[in-house]
C-alpha cells in the first residue's frame, strides 16, 4: 500500500496558493524549462562523457597491464562510484533546496560538476603516478556522482512548481530533454577526438572534451542565476522555517514511497546499458566505435523532438499509460538491440536502438522526474524525490558493470544483459501500474497530499 503523511504532521501544508496562471506565470515556466533544459545538458555532457571514456579509453590509461576483460569491468565500475555517493548527496542537497531554494542548490551542482569533469580531464595516468591515477578518477567521479544527485530532480522540481497544472508534464519533460541533448553532444565529443591516431587520443586526445566542460559551464550558470523561486515554493518555505528536518520527515513518513521510487526507477538502467555497455559490447565484436557514437547521436537528436510530445501526451490521457507502455517497448527493443550488435549489421542496428531509445525510453526518461517529484508534499519536494531516486540510481550506476560480469562468449552471450535490462523495465511497469497514483489531473498544490488536506486546502478562503 502507499504510505502518507502521518494523520499529525508538524509540517502541515494548509492553503497553499495555486502557481500563477497569469502571463508572467506562463512566462517563467517557459524560462524553468529553458533553464532546466540549457543547464541539464551541460551537467549530463559531463557525467556521459565519463561513460563514453571508460568504454574506450579508461582500462588502457587507468587500469594497464590488466587482463582485458577484468579491466573493462573495472572500468565499468567506475561509473558506479558516482552513484554509490548520489543517495548522501542528495540528502543534504534536498535538504537545502527545500529550506533556502531550489534555484541556489542547481547553481551548485553545475559548479560542481564542471570542475569535477575538469580536473579528470588533467589526470595524469598510472604510468605516471602508479595506482594514485584510479583512485583520484575514483574521487573525482564521486564528486561527479554528488552534483548529479541534486541535478535532474532540483531542475524538475522547479520546472513543475512554476508550471501550469495541465502542462506540467511537458514543461517538466525538458529536463531529462536536456540531458538526451547532453549525451548527444558528450558522443558528438568522442566521436570527433576518435578520429585521432590512437596513440594520440591516448595520450592527449581524450582528456579535450573534460576540459571543454570548464567552458560551457558559465552558460548555464548565467541562466540559472536569472530565474526565480516559485510561488509554491516560497508559501511552504515561509511556513516551514521552524518545523522539523525534511529529511526525518521524509525517511519517517514517506519510507514505503522511497520502496515505491527505487522500483519505479529500474527504467533507468536503460540509459546506461545502452551509452555506456553498448558500445563497449559492439567494440568487442567489431563494430566500430564510430558507428556506435554515431547512433548515440541520431538516437539522441531524434529524442529531443520526440521526449516533449511524450510530456503533451501525459498531460492528456495520464502519466502512467505513456510510461508504463514505454517500459514494455524497451524490455522488448534491448533484445533486438543486442542482436543487431551480434550480427554486425549496422542497418539494424541503427533501427532497433531507434526503437529501443528514441520510442521506448523516449516515453519513460520524459516523465520518471517529475512523476518522482509528484509523489512528494512541497516543503519536501527536493529532499524527498531527491533521496529516494538516487538510492534506486545505485542499480543504474553499476548496470554497466553488471553487464560486464554477466555476458557470455559466443554470437548469444549477449541474453542475460537483456534479460536483466528487460527484468528492470517490467517491474518499474509493474510497480507504476499498481503503485503509483495517477496525478495529471491533480493541482500542483496538492501533490503528496492525503485526499482529506486537499480537500482542506481547496476549501480555504
Amino acid at each position: 500500500m502507499t504510505a502518507g503523511p502521518s494523520p499529525v504532521t508538524p509540517l502541515s501544508p494548509d492553503a497553499l496558493p495555486v502557481p500563477a496562471s497569469t502571463e508572467q506565470g506562463t512566462k517563467n515556466a517557459r524560462r524553468a524549462a529553458v533553464a532546466s533544459f540549457i543547464g541539464s545538458t551541460l551537467e549530463y555532457y559531463d557525467f556521459f562523457i565519463y561513460g563514453s571514456a571508460s568504454a574506450l579509453i579508461f582500462n588502457k590509461i587507468f587500469f594497464p597491464g590488466i587482463d582485458p576483460g577484468l579491466g573493462m569491468v573495472l572500468s565499468m565500475a567506475t561509473i558506479g562510484i558516482g552513484y554509490v555517493v548520489r543517495p548522501l548527496a542528495a540528502g543534504v542537497i534536498g535538504h537545502f533546496g527545500d529550506r533556502i531554494g531550489r534555484r541556489q542548490m542547481l547553481v551548485l551542482t553545475l559548479v560542481l560538476m564542471g570542475v569535477a569533469t575538469f580536473l579528470i580531464g588533467c589526470l595524469p595516468p598510472a604510468s605516471a603516478i602508479g595506482a594514485a591515477a584510479p583512485v583520484l578518477l575514483v574521487l573525482l567521479r564521486a564528486l561527479q556522482g554528488a552534483s548529479a544527485a541534486g541535478e535532474s530532480v532540483g531542475a524538475v522540481t522547479m520546472t513543475m512548481e512554476h508550471a501550469p497544472t495541465h502542462k506540467r508534464a511537458f514543461y517538466a519533460s525538458w529536463v531529462n530533454t536536456g540531458a538526451v541533448a547532453g549525451i548527444m553532444l558528450a558522443s558528438l565529443a568522442f566521436l570527433a577526438v576518435s578520429l585521432l591516431p590512437q596513440e594520440d587520443l591516448l595520450a592527449w586526445g581524450w582528456r579535450l572534451p573534460f576540459l571543454a566542460s570548464i567552458l560551457v559551464v558559465s552558460v548555464g550558470l548565467y541562466i540559472r542565476l536569472r530565474l526565480p523561486e516559485s510561488e509554491v515554493f516560497e508559501a511552504a518555505k515561509d511556513e516551514s522555517q521552524n518545523h522539523e528536518l525534511p529529511i526525518k520527515v521524509v525517511l519517517r513518513d514517506h519510507w514505503a514511497t522511497i520502496l515505491k521510487v527505487i522500483l519505479f526507477g529500474l527504467w533507468s538502467v536503460v540509459s546506461s546499458v545502452f551509452s555506456a555497455f553498448g558500445l563497449a559490447y559492439a567494440g568487442k565484436l567489431g563494430v566500430p566505435a564510430a558507428v556506435m557514437l554515431t547512433v548515440t547521436i541520431v538516437t539522441a537528436a531524434l529524442g529531443i523532438i520526440v521526449q516533449p510530445y511524450a510530456g503533451i501526451l501525459a498531460d492528456r490521457i495520464g502519466r502512467k499509460p505513456v510510461f508504463i507502455t514505454g517500459n514494455i517497448v524497451c524490455a522488448a527493443a534491448v533484445f533486438a538491440f543486442f542482436w543487431s550488435i551480434s550480427a554486425g549489421s549496422i542497418p539494424l542496428i541503427f533501427a532497433t536502438a531507434i526503437l529501443f531509445m528514441t520510442v521506448g525510453y523516449g516515453m519513460v526518461n520524459p516523465l520518471g522526474p517529475s512523476m518522482t517529484a509528484e509523489m512528494f508534499e512541497t516543503r519536501i519536494r527536493y529532499t524527498g524525490a531527491a533521496t529516494a531516486s538516487q538510492l534506486g540510481l545505485v542499480v543504474t550506476g553499476f548496470a554497466p558493470a553488471i553487464a560486464a560480469a554477466i555476458v557470455q562468449p559466443g554470437p548469444d552471450g549477449w541474453l542475460p544483459v537483456a534479460a536483466f535490462t528487460a527484468a528492470c523495465c517490467l517491474v518499474s511497469a509493474v510497480v507504476t501500474a499498481v503503485w503509483v497514483k495517477e496525478t495529471y489531473r491533480t493541482r500542483t498544490e496538492d501533490l503528496g497530499k492525503r485526499p482529506v488536506q486537499a480537500a482542506s486546502a481547496t476549501t480555504q478562503p
